[in-house]
């Protein structure tokens, strides 16, 4: 099933190009759907994002309709390539936690047009977005949410440029919040995420990268920005630093085991349902924790198999396979979502500040979620 948010968005069709001139290019409006959720097989975990999604429903319409109104812009390529990204859909889990925080520490919305929680959840996705299309080209990916990568079908010019509108569009609505405490966390976030993607070239296609190091980078460009979207919705209710802190840990450990279960699906998820190439990071190199796990508890005659793949990018048919084989053989995949498992307590014993209520548990089942996408 799915829990969305429908929304109409309008983009040219225009496979493979973007030079746009009015004779020639044709045009043609698609419906798609902002994707609030996730696609929930018959036989889906307990933990799902059911709750949080329904719990933020109105929230939530109000954030994809800012979206679709930001993205806009005289130069039609910019909205065709945003929207195509927008419309492959995602989770929303980014800009849920910003409408969830605000809600469990009690912002209750003035008779403003725009309530400052909205604005603000859309600012994280425009960011998250943005280091989306960043990360494709870097990554030269050609899959993402189950459909081609802007860059495959743009080319990475287009790719970099809009991401940077965007980006721009994010840091617009921070100013119009007026609060510099907000505008201090995500510009620092977007900071933090770019020199966790610069890090993570430095340490691609090194099989000496330890697990402290290897955490020092998802830290940075997955966690950080967690973090940054939990916190700010104790500051837009004025909360004490405590309550600050306390949603700054829980995004920042509940973002590190997401991106840890993401590392283990890279060699074990179905392909249909993880959304993109399994083995993406095999082929790139990346240096995850399966790989420093397998790497450090393997034997001389192994490592020049690992060196040869990672570190020469000289791969052959049965490589990843046989990658496969020696990370089970070595426990690393069980070992990676042992720690992801971790990192989640962390997330949910961060809470413990906070009253129950529907917005905390709903929180604490987005852990859960996260971990149980393993399965």
């Amino acid at each position: 099933m799915l829990a969305a948010v429908p929304l109409s968005v309008k983009r040219r069709a225009v496979p493979g190009r973007y030079r746009q001139d009015a004779a020639d290019v044709s045009q043609r409006e698609l419906s798609v759907t902002i994707v609030a959720g996730v696609r929930l097989e018959a036989s889906k975990p307990a933990a799902s994002l059911d709750r949080l999604v329904e719990l933020l429903r109105t929230d939530l319409a109000g954030v994809n309709t800012l979206i679709l109104e930001r993205m806009q812009s005289p130069v039609a390529l910019i909205p065709q390539l945003a929207g195509h990204i927008v419309a492959a859909g995602g989770k929303r889990l980014r800009p849920m936690l910003t409408l969830a925080a605000a809600r469990m520490c009690g912002y209750r919305p003035t008779d403003d047009a725009r309530p400052r929680h909205v604005a603000l959840a859309a600012a994280v996705e425009f960011i998250h977005t943005a280091t989306l299309l960043h990360d494709d080209v870097v990554d030269a990916s050609d899959l993402r949410r189950g459909l081609a990568t802007a860059n495959s079908v743009w080319g990475n010019k287009p790719s970099v440029l809009v991401g940077d509108f965007l980006f721009s569009r994010a840091f617009q609505l921070m100013v119009e919040d007026g609060s510099l405490k907000v505008l201090a966390i995500l510009s620092h976030a977007s900071a933090v995420i770019a020199e966790g993607e610069v890090l993570q070239l430095v340490t691609s296609n090194d099989t000496t990268t330890d697990e402290e190091a290897y955490l020092a980078v998802i830290r940075a460009k997955t966690a950080q920005l967690f973090a940054a979207a939990s916190k700010i919705g104790a500051v837009v209710c004025d909360r004490p630093e405590a309550e600050e802190l306390a949603l700054e840990s829980y995004g920042r450990n509940l973002g590190i085991a997401f991106q840890l279960v993401d590392d283990m699906l890279d060699y074990s998820a179905d392909e249909a349902a993880l959304g993109k190439t399994i083995g993406d990071d095999f082929r790139e190199g990346k240096i995850t924790l399966p790989i420093v796990l397998a790497f450090a508890r393997c034997d001389e005659a192994e490592r020049p198999f690992w060196r040869r793949t990672l570190e020469e990018l000289d791969q052959k048919p049965g490589d990843l396979e046989h990658a496969v084989q020696l990370l089970r053989k070595h426990g690393a995949l069980r070992d990676t979502l042992e720690r992801a498992r971790d990192y989640g307590g962390l997330a949910r014993s961060a809470l413990d500040l906070f009253r129950d209520g529907p917005e905390k548990r709903a929180l604490i089942e987005a852990v859960d979620f996260s971990v149980a996408r393993a399965y």
